[in-house]
């Protein structure tokens, strides 16, 4: 008997099911993996530019953050920042090194609605700064602000995003702005603080426009030097006139710039080209508690328009005095000993003479009488 056989073998209903299963099994494993592939291959990484962008909001955001965080800081808070932008802003001891103590909170709000427009005047918030700050400074120092005084009213105010948000408030400080407009270093509460608006002997301030700067080196051009400083309140029970304090600070600065220079006087100075002056004090002042002056040394123009530049200590100069005479002795004894070796009878060479006087022409002529001033 001859038996058919078939190539293909026999199935169930079961093997039909599995099989149909396998198979859409197998579709969907493909196109998963066909969709990964393709979120790989069409995933593009950020440019440079994008992550730079992504980073600096990121940055502003924090800086923002950090600002509102210690501006908001309460009454009595001390600040401190290294940056131009204030980005690195954080809370401090008073007796630390800072820029800025807060003194409290201002709201506009009475004059300023919610659809009010930001002032854009500066002078406008000159205004708003003294009526709304000035009194929370006074209250916060139980006493007056010299107005002429080395502490002054600072104020973080709302942009134009805060603004519109509905932000009306002045967080309102204290703060030292020197003659140049730079934010100088505070090391104790304000409280503790002598408003003298003096500075520490041996600063010098910088020449700017024919005036008066801050700090620089006095290595480099300045405008004063800074010799001592006075207490008026020694000499006076209460507020002299200005003429009453020159008639004490004129020989009084003088015996202190004598002192520190290292004995260089007043006509000494003026051999130089120098002048000694003093600051004097106004009646503001003196009612706000400032008893304090600086005598400083310095140069006026020919023309009398303003400050000249002045470069190196007065303390320097003594030195430089004493090797000038050292240099012209050295010059003279030198001169003496080639006489005596040319010199057939060894007597003294008329140029001997000549060498042993006159002063070095190379200082500037002295400007006359000065009249000394503050």
């Amino acid at each position: 008997m001859m038996v058919l056989m078939s190539d293909q073998p026999d199935r169930s209903p079961n093997d039909s099911a599995l099989r149909t299963r396998v198979l859409m099994g197998g579709a969907f494993l493909g196109a998963l993996v066909a969709m990964t592939l393709s979120w790989i291959f069409s995933w593009v990484p950020e440019s440079p530019q994008l992550v730079a962008q992504r980073q600096a909001e990121e940055k502003a955001e924090q800086v923002a953050k950090a600002r509102e965080e210690a501006f908001r800081s309460p009454p009595g808070s001390c600040l401190n920042w290294t940056t131009v932008d204030a980005s690195d802003v954080h809370r401090v001891s008073c007796d630390e090194e800072h820029l800025f103590e807060v003194v409290g909170l201002a709201d506009l709000t009475p004059e300023y609605g919610p659809k009010a427009p930001l002032p854009e005047e500066e002078r406008t918030w000159r205004e708003l700064t003294k009526e709304y700050c000035g009194p929370l400074v006074e209250d916060y120092l139980d006493g007056p602000l010299d107005p002429e005084g080395k502490l002054t009213i600072g104020v973080l105010r709302p942009d134009e995003k805060q603004w519109t948000d509905g932000d009306r408030a002045l967080h309102c400080g204290l703060q030292w702005v020197g003659p140049g407009g730079g934010l100088q270093v505070l090391t104790e509460p304000a409280k503790d603080i002598d408003q003298s608006n003096v500075w520490e002997p041996g600063t010098c301030l910088a020449l700017v426009d024919k005036s008066v700067g801050d700090p620089v080196s006095c290595d480099s051009e300045h405008s004063y030097e800074i010799v001592a400083t006075v207490d008026l309140s020694e000499e006076f029970d209460s507020y002299p006139s200005e003429d009453e304090q020159k008639e004490w600070l004129e020989p009084t600065c003088a015996e202190l710039v004598e002192d520190y220079t290292g004995g260089k006087g007043v006509e000494e100075l003026a051999e130089d080209g120098l002048i000694l002056s003093w600051d004097t004090r106004s009646k503001e002042s003196w009612k706000a508690g400032s008893k304090l002056v600086n005598c400083k040394v310095g140069a006026t123009l020919e023309d009398q328009s303003g400050l000249a530049p002045v470069q190196g200590s007065v303390k320097d100069s003594k030195d430089k005095d004493d090797k000038k005479d050292d240099k012209k002795e050295d010059e003279k004894d030198g001169a003496e000993k080639d006489d005596q070796g040319d010199g057939a009878d060894g007597s003294e060479d008329e140029n001997g003479d000549d060498a042993e006087g006159g002063e070095p022409t190379d200082q500037p002529d002295s400007p006359g009488d000065q009249e000394n001033g503050g």
